[in-house]
């Protein structure tokens, strides 16, 4: 991706979380700058890999395959001694016409929330033991409170204050239903660890890579300067 196309889509997914009144935590308003000359004191944001995320998925198009995160809060499998939290807390930016790609989880459960503007749909698969993508056998899906079970590859819709329980390799894909306007996201989750716990099918990659035609307006979380 572009410096400027990840610019852009920072700063859009800003207006969105003003919009519905999503407030950020400070780190988030941080700039370059700042991060240049910040201490061990946010060693967690660091090695949570908390704050912004934009992905295109490796494939250059990020309009149409690609979506705007953020991650709020997380702990650290690999460091618990130091950060213990086993949850994390996601905001997710979709527009209408992106796509996020089929994939599952192998360790953490989550619940994927509409926090406002259009209707997100979510189409579900079982997987199998050798982890492909079970296309026959029915899903059970739990919707706030809510048990159905629903044929392989059925989208499902969520609304503006709506909610999926996602479990454990179950298969899932995002994108906008038509029509409806863009976005807003929530998730909430096990330990996030997206370098090592996502299986997409087909395989695509996960992080962008970044060409520099402008200067940063904010640090992705993978872009971090070590602690001054």
């Amino acid at each position: 991706m572009k410096r400027s196309e990840i610019n852009r889509a920072l700063r859009e997914m800003e207006a969105m979380c003003e919009k519905h009144r999503c407030y950020l935590p400070p780190f988030c308003s941080m700039t370059p700058d700042d991060w240049e000359r910040a201490d061990a004191s946010l060693d967690e944001v660091r090695d949570c890999r908390l704050g912004w995320d934009i992905t295109d998925y490796g494939l250059g198009d990020f309009d149409k395959v690609g979506f705007s995160l953020i991650t709020i809060r997380n702990g650290n499998r690999a460091m618990s001694d130091k950060y213990p939290k086993v949850y994390a807390e996601k905001l997710l930016f979709l527009k209408e016409g992106q796509y996020s790609p089929n994939h599952f989880h192998w360790y953490k459960t989550e619940d994927i929330i509409n926090r406002g503007g259009g209707n997100v749909l979510i189409r579900v698969y079982n997987s199998h033991p050798d982890e492909t993508i079970d296309y026959d056998s029915p899903v059970t899906v739990h919707t706030d409170g809510l048990s159905r079970t629903v044929p392989a590859g059925t989208q499902i819709r969520l609304t503006p204050g709506e909610s999926i329980y996602i479990t454990q390799g179950l298969y899932h894909d995002f994108t906008v239903e038509p029509g409806t306007g863009d976005v807003l996201l929530g998730e909430v989750s096990q330990c996030n660890d997206d370098e090592h716990d996502n299986r997409f099918e087909p395989p695509v990659g996960r992080f962008p890579t970044i060409e520099e035609d402008e200067p940063p307006y904010r640090l992705l979380c993978s872009e971090y300067p070590a602690a001054k």
